[in-house]
């Protein structure tokens, strides 16, 4: 009995919820064998996932192409896409073949097309779940880079064979399973609720564990994994109440035996380029946000209009967070009345439950 994760590995955020998935799932169906395809970062998903489970670390996708985390190369985002997806029928079919030597029941998509393209030349059922697609990121870059229309195609014909899409908040996309033209199988969509990561630790106890101060407003710079080019944290406008946490690797939270997600919930600001991950664990765990710009990918405007019904914010221009122009973002966001809504938080088991209707166990 395999379940096949298809991953993006663009980032944390996708890796981030599909393994509270994982776990959520497992817990359900201790006997399942879990196969990962993604290309993200293997000590995230050893440190993270609670089971055994076998990796497949090959691209499945080409996501965006980051300079860091603040700037992406448009043209070569979608030279890397057209060149991967020129292939995309003869990758296809040998992970159809994969999947069927694996006796694969189930493949959940967070949200690369060949998952899906994979899923349906091997007679198995396939979900998407994600808040973006990426045929709906590719189609903000053609006007300034070129035509992108036969990827699109492409990756929508890959979309229309799944199963289902579960949508999770803060969406962009999904056009395809919506829209219907005469003769076309349109996938159901159903709508989850977040999946975000929640700490397990106390914030003091947090604290203690990793030296921070206990009486100052802590402030965690979280940028992922490509960081931010020339940003110096030496030279923030702060006084004497704030404290910047600087050089924190992210094996030493491990290593302390806690996870990001307590940090997370033992600071008071994060300041961040608006990304799923951040965003749904700064929700879960009621850490007020500072975010700044992150070049032009389209989920960034959704979730600039999203979040202020969810979390405490504020936003500090890419000038100001270069020149260390951080007080006054920090002081409004942390000053910021409470959120409109509290959302729920559960997404992980939500679609466990679903998955468990979903395979053909």
């Amino acid at each position: 009995m395999t379940v096949a994760f298809y991953i993006s590995g663009h980032g944390f955020g996708h890796a981030s919820r599909q393994v509270e998935i994982i776990n959520a799932f497992a817990a359900r169906r201790p006997g399942a064998r879990i196969m990962i395809r993604s290309a993200a970062a293997r000590w995230l998903l050893e440190r993270t996932i609670e089971v055994p489970f076998d990796l497949d670390p090959r691209p499945c996708d080409t996501g965006v192409v980051q300079i860091d985390s603040l700037h992406l190369d448009e043209a070569a985002t979608i030279a890397a896409a057209r060149e991967f997806y020129a292939t995309f029928d003869a990758r296809a079919d040998a992970e159809a073949r994969t999947l069927q030597e694996l006796g694969t029941r189930l493949v959940i998509v967070d949200a690369p097309p060949l998952g899906c393209e994979a899923a349906a030349r091997a007679g198995i059922p396939s979900v998407v779940v994600s808040n973006f697609t990426w045929d709906w990121i590719y189609a903000g870059y053609p006007l300034h880079i070129g035509d992108a229309t036969g990827l699109i195609d492409t990756i929508q014909q890959a979309y229309r064979k799944a199963t289902a899409a579960w949508r999770l908040p803060m969406h962009g996309g999904f056009e395809t399973f919506l829209r219907s033209r005469r003769g076309d199988r349109r996938p159901p969509l159903i709508d989850v609720p977040f999946v975000a990561r929640h700490a397990t630790r106390e914030p003091e106890e947090t604290r203690a564990r990793l030296g921070l101060p206990l009486d100052r407003n802590l402030v965690l710079p979280s940028f992922g994994g490509y960081g931010v080019t020339g940003l110096d944290l030496t030279r923030l406008d702060l006084d004497d109440g704030w404290h910047v946490i600087d050089g924190l690797a992210d094996a030493a939270v491990y290593d302390a035996g806690l996870s990001y997600e307590d940090l997370v919930s033992a600071v008071e600001v994060i300041v961040t380029k608006p990304g799923y991950g951040i965003l749904s664990e700064c929700i879960a765990n009621d850490t007020a946000v500072v975010f700044t710009p992150r070049g032009r990918f389209r989920e960034y405007d959704v979730l600039v209009r999203e979040m202020p019904r969810y979390l405490r914010c504020a936003e500090l221009d890419t000038s100001s967070l270069m020149a260390g122009r951080w007080r006054q973002s920090l002081e409004a966001a942390l000053s910021s009345p409470p959120p409109p809504e509290h959302p729920a938080t559960n997404g992980a088991e939500v679609i466990a439950e679903l998955m468990q209707s979903a395979g053909s166990w």
